[in-house]
């Protein structure tokens, strides 16, 4: 059975979308039989393993509303042993639809049930606020990754982010775990990035990964492209980073 892996973060703007881009490309590239999940009504997911939203017909709505399955929706994309369940604007409104239904927290975990026995890692791109359609991404995750951005702010908005994971695991999913914690756009000039690690892994020893994804140009060209980054510029040093944080992230799923 697969692992499914959410990637969250209530806090806009922190690499979220390119982190669930890269690492499911890069556990692909080794070998593993990945899905993305995108239940971010932006759909940047989509768009960044190159899949025009505007043409996508069924999507992650129709699976939460009901009005189609998982495995038919699933598109396989151009990269390696990556697959997709894509997301278009019509997600915008499942927020509300949702609310009127029964087990409304659990539809997506039922609707990827048979997925989570054909994959290696399910991971999930949420959309950043707490809200139903994350709601359903942590029910049906086995754990969770927080992208970090190395700034004061983000130190605020990750106690609120325990606190969140705390509650769905006490309500709705007793097995969900923090996986661990991913800073992003790094900069080592910056003495304050510094700062911030050294906070993070005081308050939560154990949990930040060793790799750190560096600021660079390369990962906002790369969506433009419809590529994730480690295929756009595969000898960038953010490429690089997203390949050893997805080894370590293996090593401790052995």
């Amino acid at each position: 059975m697969g692992k499914t892996v959410a990637i969250f973060n209530q806090k806009g703007g922190v690499g979220k979308t390119t982190t669930c881009v890269n690492m499911a490309a890069a556990l692909g590239q080794k070998g593993k039989k990945t899905l993305l999940i995108d239940i971010d009504p932006q759909g940047n997911s989509t768009s960044g393993v190159g899949i025009d939203k505007s043409t996508v017909e069924y999507s992650t709505y129709d699976v939460l509303t009901g009005e189609a399955t998982a495995r038919s929706i699933m598109v396989e994309t151009e990269f390696k042993n990556l697959y997709i369940l894509p997301a278009n604007m019509n997600l915008a409104g499942a927020e509300v639809e949702l609310a009127e239904l029964e087990n409304r927290n659990s539809i997506l975990k039922r609707a990827i049930a048979t997925l989570v026995m054909e994959f290696d890692f399910i991971i999930i791109d949420c959309p950043p606020s707490l809200g139903m359609l994350s709601i359903n991404a942590l029910v049906a995750a086995d754990t969770v990754i927080v992208p970090l951005q190395c700034e004061y702010y983000a130190l605020e908005g990750l106690s609120q982010l325990v606190s969140t994971v705390r509650t769905i695991k006490q309500h709705y999913n007793e097995h969900l775990e923090l996986e661990g914690v991913l800073f992003t756009m790094y900069d080592s000039r910056l003495k304050l990035n510094q700062q911030v690690i050294d906070e993070v892994n005081k308050y939560f020893p154990n949990k930040p990964y060793k790799t750190m994804i560096p600021r660079s140009i390369k990962i906002a060209e790369a969506p433009s492209f419809g590529e994730p980054v480690i295929y756009y510029e595969k000898y960038s040093k953010p490429s690089f980073a997203y390949k050893k944080f997805v080894d370590e992230f293996l090593k401790a799923n052995k």
